[in-house]
């Protein structure tokens, strides 16, 4: 994986209508710079999350590398090179982490993959198979029932229970979120959802 950045400059033609003051470079029409995809919060790595790194490509590269991200959101690389990997997505942290070691320590040649943990969201209650699920990206409350085989006909839809795994509770009422997509909430690693049993 080589990673290379290039610049490129344009100057006036002859039927140029300004020209520069004599002694002055003309200044090259600069293109916006692309908008970075949106991060969809659940594939953000977190501390205490467990990432592989392996490195490949080369005889002299590093050995797989296992660790659990720490409380201040940082990983301890082979050659002991720190690097902060909280708030990052996998491909974000793979980016870093391979001009942490190329050019300085590594030639281009090296290939770098994280890998982190499976993830998982739960689903209780009186849906049709409550489980543990892999979070595999995005995902809505909606989303992770159909994911656990749908409500049973016993299940009260309107008062669906969403704890985050931060400690936040929320009551999602299903039947208004599947009018209304706005009203169905996404769903991030370590939440669990609750459908109760309705009143008969």
């Amino acid at each position: 994986m080589a990673l290379t950045t290039g610049c490129e400059t344009t100057g006036g033609g002859l039927g140029s209508s300004t020209s520069p003051a004599p002694g002055a470079a003309a200044k090259a029409p600069v293109a916006p710079a692309p908008e970075a995809p949106p991060v969809v919060r659940g594939d953000v790595l977190r501390p205490n999350d467990m990432v592989s790194v392996l490195f490949s490509g080369l005889a002299s590269a590093p050995n797989r590398h296992d660790e659990r991200i720490k409380d201040d959101g940082s990983l301890t690389l082979p050659l002991n090179l720190r690097i902060q990997a909280a708030g990052k997505t996998p491909g974000q942290l793979q980016r870093d982490i391979y001009n942490l070691y190329v050019p300085a320590y590594f030639r281009e040649q090296l290939t770098v993959t994280v890998a982190p943990e499976n993830r998982f969201f739960f689903v209780d209650g009186d849906v049709r198979t409550p489980n543990r699920y892999v979070y595999a990206g995005e995902m809505t409350v909606l989303k992770a029932i159909s994911a656990a085989g749908g409500f049973t006909d016993f299940a009260n839809r309107k008062n669906v229970i969403l704890n985050r795994s931060n400690g936040e509770k929320l009551i999602i009422n299903c039947e208004k979120a599947a009018k209304n997509p706005t009203l169905d909430k996404p769903v991030y690693p370590g939440d669990q959802i609750i459908v109760k049993r309705r009143l008969i």
